[in-house]
């Protein structure tokens, strides 16, 4: 019962929160070019957060912007729409680049009147979308009236204005943008602390590196026999300590000030970004792998040791800089991998808090061994464990290198380097990385090894048990503990899994589903049918569930990707609901005498497409149009408990809840 009352309290705001929305309102005129030639322009007014998308994008992305004009002896097209200089991105949302307006888009046509009077007549269709949905595609039917006996001074006929008012129907998402924004606000929140605790790890695994850690007790010693008491000491060390975040901090900077906030937004979607990070990657992996080290030239260094030589906070800080220059090769490659992955979040902050949290970690040891000197007695000696330290991260490089290229390759769309050929590169380097940590083979520098270490065991053990775990991947299991670095299940060799094809397949025909059943995801049988799904779950006696989705929903991919995965959540809905996915953006056209026009909150909707008809009857039913929205009913369509969307996708247990409670009152 708790349950079901926070579900409702969560997703009531969403529904006070439903309205009537307007992303776009289009602009229709014309221009006499003379010589009976005339240019006929579309203009869209888009509201703040939302896009348009342009005439040129692929076929498995959204749904672009398309004119037909309807043909007449009156007139002919001199060329082809023209369109303004759109957006060119690399969209996460569909893993492939898109062209898209924000703000304003125009599109003009050039016409020549062949009769001295025309009557120019067609429709259009487009998607508005914003960074978390797409509203269904709408038509927009135009005319124009040109030649002699046009009224120049009027840019459209009565119908075409009232064609323009229709164009302005557009269904709001349920929670509305300011929900949207603090989404976005509180998404970047967390991101930002990501970036800090990852750094600080990093510059913790830095410290036991052979160029950080040998330098801890000679450094502290140094202040202690230095300074006049330990009180001196203690402060002295600490100024290093600062001094390190200081250096550290300002290389962030640098590269925040040097980059500037559009190019670090650019690099995470950028296809020759990201292949530079995947080659400096392999780089910095070789190094720590023994291949060579990356040093710094050694007059930079020279010039620091003077400089230290002065005393005082000058000289102290010199001294930091010594030890930033002198560990380079060490630190080098972890400090690239972080800027490198910092900036490609797009955060003109990443970088910078990146590096303070990797500088905390690093002079903190110094800080505190100063102030507790007698805790040096207990630090493990310097010895060959230190060159495996560096081999481990070398190996963790290498695998963090193909994320940046398997993105590019999602850029590009090659195909190259898809969900399967990435998931066997990770076993392997992390098969190769267990296999070195049980002493199976050593790499350069590497001392011989007598026995295992407790904590090497505890390690090799770990990364064995995740190499195992990614085996099951490469047949299509979802891997959700790594599901933020290789590519989309779709982008694989078996977007279905191993044996499993998009189409209906003859065991589900055995197992008594209908024809009409189709494979969806995660395996489940599902409807596109609404009347066909109601009929089978009454012969099955059964409840239903509707899942209003669309093919370019990107959060309908997410809930099947992050809650229908769950063991008990798909064995529910394959098993104790019949399925009905209607999927709002389909362009099959119904055939002629089932279009219709209908009036949605006071406007005008033509219904021709398959789409359109779910549309209209998410909208006249549950007054929304937001994607995925599910809805559970009982045989007589009447509706089970409240309805749930998207905006609680990562809680599985709620879901969960939400389906138990609906599938409960059908049997009461």
């Amino acid at each position: 019962m708790m349950n079901k009352i926070l579900f409702t309290l969560i997703l009531f705001p969403s529904f006070l929160a439903a309205q009537i929305f307007n992303p776009v309102e289009w602009e229709f005129s014309h221009e006499d070019l003379g010589n009976d030639e005339y240019q006929l322009n579309f203009k869209a007014n888009i509201d703040e957060g939302w896009y348009v998308y342009s005439q040129f994008i692929s076929d498995d992305g959204p749904i672009p912007t398309a004119f037909t004009f309807f043909e007449s002896e009156d007139y002919r097209l001199i060329g082809q729409t023209n369109e303004g200089e759109p957006i060119e991105q690399f969209d996460p949302n569909f893993d492939m680049v898109l062209k898209y307006f924000k703000n304003e888009a125009q599109f003009s046509q050039r016409v020549k009147v062949l009769n001295g009077d025309a009557s120019v007549s067609g429709e259009f269709v487009f998607m508005v979308c914003d960074e978390s949905q797409c509203l269904p595609p709408e038509y927009i039917e135009f005319t124009f009236s040109l030649g002699q006996s046009a009224n120049s001074s009027k840019n459209m006929d009565a119908s075409q204005e009232e064609m323009s008012n229709e164009s302005t129907l557009n269904l709001v998402a349920d929670e509305g943008l300011d929900t949207e924004d603090n989404s976005n606000e509180s998404s970047s929140k967390i991101a930002v602390w990501s970036i800090f605790f990852i750094a600080f790890l990093s510059g913790f695994a830095a410290i036991f590196t052979p160029c950080v850690f040998p330098m801890i007790p000679m450094t502290v010693s140094y202040f202690t026999k230095q300074s006049k008491d330990k009180a001196k000491g203690v402060s002295n060390a600490i100024i290093y300590g600062l001094s390190i975040i200081l250096i550290y901090v300002g290389l962030g900077v640098g590269v925040s000030a040097a980059f500037g906030p559009e190019v670090l937004n650019s690099m995470a979607t950028n296809a020759y970004f990201n292949i530079a990070f995947f080659l400096l990657l392999i780089v910095f992996a070789a190094s720590f792998l023994g291949a060579f080290e990356l040093t710094l030239p050694h007059s930079w260094i020279n010039k620091a040791d003077q400089a230290s030589d002065k005393g005082g906070f000058i000289g102290i800080f010199f001294m930091a800089l010594v030890l930033a220059l002198v560990s380079f090769s060490c630190t080098g490659p972890i400090v690239g991998t972080l800027l490198v992955e910092a900036a490609s979040g797009g955060s003109y902050l990443g970088p910078i808090v990146g590096m303070l949290g990797f500088s905390l970690a690093i002079a903190l040891p110094f800080a505190l061994f100063a102030a507790f000197p007698g805790w040096l007695n207990s630090l493990p000696q310097s010895g060959g464990w230190l060159n495996s330290v560096k081999v481990v991260l070398g190996f963790l490089e290498l695998a963090l290198a193909f994320k940046f290229l398997s993105n590019a390759d999602l850029v590009w769309q090659t195909h190259f380097l898809e969900r399967e050929l990435f998931i066997a590169i990770w076993i392997v380097i992390f098969g190769l990385l267990t296999m070195y940590l049980l002493g199976l083979f050593k790499l350069a520098h590497d001392s011989d090894i007598k026995h295992l270490s407790v904590g090497r065991l505890f390690l090799a053990t770990f990364f064995g048990i995740f190499t195992i775990y990614m085996i099951p991947g490469m047949w299509g299991a979802p891997l959700k503990l790594i599901n933020a670095f290789p590519p989309p299940m779709h982008y694989s060799e078996s977007p279905y899994g191993v044996g499993y094809t998009a189409g209906v397949t003859s065991s589900s025909e055995s197992h008594g589903h209908y024809a009409s059943q189709h494979l969806g995801p995660q395996g489940i049988m599902v409807f596109h049918d609404y009347d066909e799904g109601i009929k089978h779950a009454k012969k099955v006696g059964l409840p239903i569930m509707i899942d209003f989705t669309g093919w370019a929903c990107v959060n309908c991919r997410k809930m099947e990707e992050k809650v229908w995965s769950d063991p008990e959540v798909k064995r529910m809905l394959k098993e104790d609901v019949v399925l009905i996915s209607l999927y709002v953006d389909e362009r099959t056209e119904l055939p002629e005498d089932e279009q219709y026009v209908t009036t949605i909150a006071g406007k005008k909707k033509k219904v021709r497409t398959v789409g359109d008809k779910w549309t209209v009857l998410q909208a006249e039913t549950y007054k929304t149009n937001s994607q995925p929205y599910y809805v559970i009913l009982d045989h007589d369509e009447n509706q089970l408990g409240v309805s749930a969307n998207y905006q609680d996708y990562g809680k599985v247990d709620l879901f969960k809840s939400w389906l138990e409670d609906g599938i409960k009152e059908f049997y009461d």
